[in-house]
């Protein structure tokens, strides 16, 4: 397949689905593999809790503080670089033995795909002809996100069983993100001309920040990946000892999770041409916060039926904040606020099952309290999409842009 002389839309937004499919295989297996990391080198739930933590700081520090490099050398070069970094570290893990230095690959991985994933982003404005459209590609994108969501934890599983590491999943990782790599150098991407006043760096970055749109979709966006983490880092663990009446549902309760949220992302795209986005966030958030108040205020038993049912309501929430948040920018600025969101959405991926590793081993180290937290992050974002439907701050800027950018 060589290069065309005129861009390839079609192949563009594939290779853009498994770009995020592929890093999805890696970052939502944790909740699997943080076991295996506490009885391979005897942690507490903090310190392993580290498997996440870490890469997910790695990804904010990258997406906040390089996010900009879209915007300034285009979507291409970017993206190829940090596929090329995130295939290196996924292969030397097949070179190590120490926790440290697992954890060190990690770092490396979450910095590479902090840069291609702002690029992805970014690219994915450039190939959409409104913002409605953006926010359908965006779940799109979203929902190959969640069929690697579920194939990575399935690759763990089946390993496990073979009495093989679990550290080979990044090998297979590694080896997908080559071939994506080769493909990708041969595609010719939509042009991208940086304009001739525009001012890209850090610094604007931070102007970016500042700005009422950004901060508001940044902060619900944060919200909702402190619920959802909740669940892909810390419900193996909340389920592990369950011995009530679904215990079977329990063994599957993760995989059912992610497959409810890949499926809901994909009906994302049908859902928002029935209603607006503004009421479909409200009513989905209220039904996240729901599973949430039940599982906790009853017991284990519906915990293991509600937890992972959430991951339908949960489906359509970040891809479609994500979407309506960057369409609030000009699209020469959508590798800038692409690095913010995705900032806020790495620190609450990793603050927020932190925090709840935390209050969990204080109070005698149950996962159950953490959940009681992760509650309190479920009511607030919606109040925050209740405010959002009710007042509608961003539709003033989502229509401008949708007339000068598309």
């Amino acid at each position: 397949m060589g290069s065309s002389s005129t861009a390839s839309p079609q192949l563009i937004r594939w290779l853009t689905y498994l770009m995020f499919m592929m890093f999805a295989m890696t970052t939502d297996a944790v909740g699997v593999i943080i076991p295996q990391i506490i009885r391979e080198f005897d942690l507490s739930m903090t310190a392993a809790g580290a498997f996440h933590y870490g890469p997910m700081a790695a990804i904010a520090i990258s997406g906040i503080g390089l996010g900009f490099l879209a915007d300034k050398y285009g979507r291409k070069p970017v993206i190829m670089g940090g596929l090329i970094c995130f295939a290196i570290a996924c292969a030397l893990f097949a070179t190590g033995h120490s926790f440290g230095f697992f954890l060190c690959l990690l770092v490396v991985s979450g910095l590479a795909i902090g840069v291609f994933k702002t690029a992805a982003l970014a690219l994915v404005g450039d190939i959409s002809h409104s913002t409605a459209d953006h926010t359908r590609t965006m779940n799109l994108v979203e929902g190959f996100f969640g069929v690697g969501a579920i194939i990575g934890p399935f690759i763990v599983t089946y390993l496990l069983t073979q009495g093989v590491s679990w550290k080979y999943l990044y090998i297979v990782a590694g080896i997908i993100c080559v071939v994506l790599c080769l493909i990708a150098s041969r595609v010719k991407y939509p042009h991208y001309q940086p304009k001739a006043d525009q001012t890209v760096s850090f610094a604007h970055t931070m102007q970016i920040l500042k700005q009422p749109a950004a901060l508001g979709f940044s902060l619900l966006i944060a919200l909702y990946v402190a619920a959802e983490a909740a669940i892909y880092v810390w419900m193996p663990s909340l389920l592990a000892n369950y011995e009530g009446s679904f215990v079977w549902l329990a063994t599957w309760s993760l995989s059912l999770f992610f497959v409810l949220r890949a499926i809901g992302r994909f009906m994302a795209v049908w859902v928002l041409r029935k209603v607006s986005w503004e009421m479909a966030m409200m009513l989905f958030s209220g039904a996240i916060c729901v599973c949430y108040l039940l599982s906790m205020m009853l017991s284990l038993d519906v915990a293991v039926i509600l937890l992972p049912l959430s991951g339908l309501f949960m489906a359509m929430i970040y891809p479609t904040l994500n979407s309506k948040g960057i369409s609030c920018f000009a699209r020469h600025e959508h590798g800038a606020i692409a690095g913010v969101i995705l900032f806020f959405t790495a620190a609450a991926a990793s603050f927020g099952p932190l925090a709840m590793g935390l209050f969990s081993d204080m109070m005698g180290g149950h996962a159950k309290y953490g959940f009681y937290l992760a509650s309190v992050f479920a009511a607030l974002l919606f109040a925050g999409l209740a405010f959002n439907y009710f007042k509608r701050p961003a539709q003033q800027l989502l229509m401008q842009h949708n007339q000068t950018d598309y």
